[in-house]
């Protein structure tokens, strides 16, 4: 969503298969009685850059001054908070966020969203990647403000949740960079990616087998490469996550499996050879499957480079035996 300056003072998880903002933009106006500023040194909007308001998933939402206690209800933007110099201003994290080290992670719960236990830590700002319970509406009856950032579904939505957050949270410059740094680094990944080697994969989501297609945010990464999706030809996409059966992955046999349920489910090379019809599988037989950090493969914020990473060095890898 957009950030945007107002002079007037007001208050105010999720997963991967969620609607994003939409927009696509971001732009800052400061407000003629609350001018921008940085510290220069880390980044940071000055005090007097609020009152500020943010466009997003729950409207617009007015934030009088700058958070120091921050609560974040979701895993993708407690990375997001810690990347762009947030970290000293959040005082707690659901259940689900575990990087970086030492997050102050406690049982708050995204999926399960409790007011009483998000009100005792006093936060002044809530940041939630869905509206579970009407969680937004319920926080707001006791004057807590709260930013709905649903997850991306894809990058420019990612880009633009990173510098909400920077705006909320007096780090505009910082988020900036973050988001510069991503763009160039995905771009020089994309550019020296073999597209000519015509290679297919498949991207598993969890045993069933649940997988991605490429309308899906993960699906629009793996495109950056060149790579074409055996489960974009699934009798029922789902919704971009379709059921495939095991008989379909046997019969597209794609050249690259990346496994994003390994530390979840354990999935491997060895497991996938014991499954029915998969173990001639090309990608088995020569050593292309590739296992990913679930959280990483099913997160959107900075280290989504880290995955193109992997995804690059695989197909690097991948070409060079064709």
């Amino acid at each position: 969503m957009r950030p945007v300056r107002t002079a007037f003072a007001g208050a105010l998880l999720g997963t991967l298969v969620l609607t994003g903002c939409g927009q696509t933009s971001t732009t800052t106006t400061p407000s003629p009685a609350s001018p921008t500023g940085s510290t220069g040194t880390t980044g940071s909007t000055s005090s007097a850059a609020f009152p500020v308001t943010v466009e997003a998933g729950n409207g617009k939402v007015t934030i009088a001054k700058r958070p120091e206690r921050i609560v974040s209800l979701s895993a993708s933007h407690t990375e997001t908070l810690f990347a762009i110099g947030a970290g000293p201003q959040v005082i707690a994290v659901d259940d689900q966020s575990n990087y970086p080290a030492g997050v102050p992670k406690t049982d708050l719960s995204g999926f399960k969203p409790n007011v009483e236990a998000i009100v005792a830590q006093k936060p002044d700002l809530v940041i939630v990647s869905n509206d579970i319970d009407k969680i937004v509406a319920e926080l707001g009856k006791v004057n807590v403000p709260v930013l709905l950032e649903p997850a991306a579904t894809k990058l420019d939505e990612a880009y633009d949740e990173i510098a909400d957050l920077g705006a909320a949270t007096g780090n505009t410059e910082k988020a900036g960079q973050v988001v510069t740094g991503m763009k160039t680094s995905l771009d020089k990944l994309s550019a020296n990616a073999p597209k000519d080697k015509k290679l297919t994969y498949y991207h598993e989501l969890d045993q069933t087998p649940y997988a991605a297609t490429s309308s899906t945010f993960i699906g629009q990464i793996y495109a950056m490469f060149g790579l074409t999706n055996i489960a974009d030809k699934a009798p029922d996409p789902a919704g971009g996550y379709p059921k495939l059966s095991a008989e379909f992955v046997a019969q597209a046999d794609p050249d690259l499996i990346f496994l994003a349920d390994v530390k979840c489910c354990q999935q491997s090379k060895d497991t996938l050879a014991k499954r029915p019809g998969w173990k001639g599988l090309s990608a088995v037989k020569g050593d292309q499957v590739i296992q990913l950090d679930d959280d990483i493969a099913s997160r959107w914020g900075p280290r989504v480079v880290d995955l193109a990473q992997t995804i690059s060095d695989a197909v690097g890898k991948a070409a060079t035996r064709q």
